[in-house]
């Protein structure tokens, strides 16, 4: 689909794009869309193609992991096999978005996963986010949308044009966030033990 995609979801309802989005995905599809932070490529995280498909994009190093968002406790205990105690209250003080990396990951492709086997979730309120992850009843990868090493776009037009021609679909940029900036990144040890890798 492509930009027709996009011109196509404009100002649909919510509802039409989480639809259109879910049906993209479950095919095996890539979309790119607006999240809590910059906006993303995104696919099932179980779909080996799809994933071999964003580095390619990306122009991505296969080694490479990804971050999982989801919106509930349930699937946040999905995929995290272990969680710490400290990360419910790092969830619920967050004042930004957070990204926690949890010491063992499950229920995702090996290409979610990093070296350690360790897996990135961010917990999010996002409206088109939150509403497609309910729809799709699983977790969605989110990645940068931009070439590997070049900066994280700043808005929609920012985005690298040969990015927005390779997905399958874009959603409408009123889902956009005013204030644009990469998630906080925390990674949690077994025994609790917290790790800044952003801020």
């Amino acid at each position: 689909m492509a930009l027709s995609g996009w011109f196509f979801l404009y100002f649909c309802p919510v509802k039409t794009q989480i639809e259109a989005a879910a049906k993209v995905i479950q095919d095996g599809g890539i979309i790119l869309y607006p999240t809590d932070t910059v906006w993303g490529l995104g696919c099932d995280p179980k779909n080996e193609i799809a994933l071999q498909k964003i580095n390619t994009i990306k122009q991505r190093h296969q080694d490479k992991s990804f971050i999982l968002l989801v919106n509930s406790e349930n699937l946040l205990s999905r995929y995290a096999k272990i969680i710490p105690d400290v990360c419910f209250d790092l969830i619920d003080f967050a004042n930004q978005p957070l990204t926690i990396i949890y010491p063992q990951g499950q229920y995702v492709s090996n290409q979610v996963l990093g070296s350690d086997d360790s897996i990135a979730i961010r917990f999010i309120k996002h409206e088109f986010c939150s509403g497609l992850i309910t729809k799709l009843r699983h977790g969605l990868v989110s990645t940068s949308a931009n070439i590997s090493g070049q900066p994280f776009p700043k808005n929609f037009d920012d985005i690298n044009e040969d990015i927005k021609s390779a997905v399958d679909l874009i959603i409408d940029r009123k889902f956009e966030v005013t204030k644009y900036a990469p998630s906080q990144i925390i990674k949690i040890g077994e025994d609790g033990e917290v790790k800044i890798i952003r801020k």
